[in-house]
């Protein structure tokens, strides 16, 4: 008898239903598993840092220590503040920069946009590599004159300059301070050739003007309000746009010289360039209570500064003004950069 067909061959091994059934769930709850990480997880999800690029116990770092403290306890996560000076405050904001870290922010004056226009690489691009919070507070720059001056006011302080090119004198905080390029920007406005004298800081700018060493002086509302109300000292102007309700009677210089952009002495609150826009958000939020009769505006007020906690978008707009300006205004005063 022929022999028959061979048999069929067996069929392969099914897989085991255990098996198939853990692959289907793995690949259905992956999307979902991150979703649930992400909703777990909001921002911030561990301990922040702020770090501030100049010394502790400055005007830099004492609202810095109660936005830390006030955000600690709301959040309740730690908000560590690190202060990290050097360079003129580059040292601290390439710190942030660098970090690359969404738990780590920064806390800063305007030198953020200053340092370009005098520094060849300072390590950041405020433009790129910051995200605007908010501002935090601003103060006025105030044109002061012994109380014994012959300037009678700004525009005879004005006339007098374009009089005696370069025989007025004007002290300050030092080269590339913000109360040196409020000076520099009235003399290129104005058109009057006034002589700059640095000091080694506001303290030593204030003391030389008190002894009248120098003819006027760019500064803060510390180092001279006590001096001005006290009958010492004479404010003629505020750099800023507007009046300062410190010195309602003080003109602002753009009162006088249209031209003139306004300067202020202006604190900010910056995160990376990929923090998150809820985390801004967050920010904001829970920064509201600071705005009035809270220790953050009291403390200010002490200092002469107003508190604004107004959002990112006046700080986005002072630095996409201030950044060309300065770097403009350096190259045309003739200002080094190192």
């Amino acid at each position: 008898m022929p022999p028959g067909p061979p048999p069929a061959a067996p069929p392969p091994p099914a897989p085991r239903r255990r098996t198939l059934l853990a692959a289907g769930l793995a690949g259905l709850a992956a999307p979902s598993c991150l979703g649930v990480a992400r909703a777990e997880l909001p921002w911030p999800s561990r301990a922040a840092r702020i770090i501030v690029p100049f010394a502790p116990g400055g005007t830099t770092d004492i609202p810095a220590r109660i936005i830390a403290d006030h955000l600690a306890r709301r959040l309740g996560k730690p908000f560590v503040v690190e202060n990290r000076s050097g360079a003129g405050g580059a040292l601290g904001i390439r710190a942030m920069v660098q970090a690359a870290d969404t738990h780590t922010l920064l806390h800063s004056t305007s030198a953020v946009a200053i340092l370009p226009a005098l520094q060849r690489d300072p390590g950041f691009d405020p433009l790129a590599d910051l995200v605007p919070v908010t501002m935090t507070a601003a103060s006025p720059i105030l044109l002061v004159v012994r109380a014994d001056s012959p300037f009678r006011d700004l525009a005879d302080y004005l006339a007098q300059a374009k009089a005696r090119q370069g025989a007025v004198s004007f002290g300050t905080a030092g080269i590339g301070t913000t109360v040196h390029l409020a000076g520099e920007l009235l003399r290129a406005r104005a058109a009057v050739d006034l002589l700059h004298v640095p000091y080694r800081g506001s303290a030593p700018s204030a003391t030389a003007l008190l002894a009248g060493e120098v003819a006027s002086g760019f500064l803060s509302p510390i180092e001279v309000l006590a001096h001005i109300r006290g009958g010492r000292l004479r404010a003629l102007a505020s750099c800023a746009r507007a009046r300062s309700p410190l010195l309602p009677e003080a003109p602002a210089i753009p009162e006088l010289v249209p031209a003139y952009e306004g300067v202020e002495l202006w604190f900010g609150l910056f995160g990376p360039r990929d923090l998150p826009a809820d985390a801004v958000a967050t920010l904001m939020r829970e920064l509201a209570p600071l705005r009035q009769g809270a220790p953050l505006a009291l403390r200010m007020a002490e200092l002469g500064a107003a508190t604004l906690l107004d959002g990112p978008a006046p700080l986005a707009a002072r630095l996409r003004t201030e950044v060309p300006l300065w770097r403009a205004l350096a190259v045309a005063a003739g200002i080094p950069r190192e």
